[in-house]
């Protein structure tokens, strides 16, 4: 992945999940707490930040909810 796509990406849905290498589960990226820089990308949370390397993002997808995960089916 390179940031200008993640950055379109981000952009275009709102929120995104990301795999990246040294981290078990996907991580979920939003516009307001998400910077997207030409090597690394600094996620910021409620009790600290996490940044990593664009080049351990292994793949990127829009993040959806459906009526199942919110208990509405």
């Amino acid at each position: 992945m390179n940031a200008e796509d993640l950055q379109a990406m981000l952009e275009k849905n709102g929120e995104l999940m990301v795999a990246v290498a040294e981290f078990d589960a996907p991580l979920e990226l939003h516009l307001h707490d998400t910077e997207i820089g030409e090597e690394m990308v600094r996620l910021e949370l409620t009790d600290g930040v996490v940044k990593f390397d664009i080049e351990s993002v292994a793949g990127a997808w829009q993040h959806t909810h459906s009526l199942e995960d919110l208990g509405l089916e």
